[in-house]
């Protein structure tokens, strides 16, 4: 893992350049010489706080309304449930 350092700077100059660096490992951003920002790629993100993806967001995500989804049918009729 690389750790990529860049001033603000720099960052505002060639933001691609930073998006590019995040491939490989933190991008820390400094201000005045002090470190002030990370970037990080979204996976990584993912995996320094355990998210996990939920289904709200999957299903948000653009293009999700062309995915095909087949629920097959059940072949039992709904019974009551017996509770005694």
């Amino acid at each position: 893992m690389t750790i990529t350092t860049l001033s603000s700077r720099q960052f505002n100059q060639d933001a691609s350049k930073a998006k590019k660096a995040a491939q490989e490992g933190p991008v820390v951003i400094t201000d005045r010489g002090r470190p002030a920002h990370v970037l990080l790629t979204f996976d990584d993100y993912k995996r320094l706080t355990g998210a996990h993806t939920r289904i709200a967001d999957l299903l948000a995500m653009p293009g999700a309304e062309e995915v095909e989804l087949e629920i097959p049918q059940w072949a039992e009729p709904a019974r009551a449930a017996e509770l005694g």
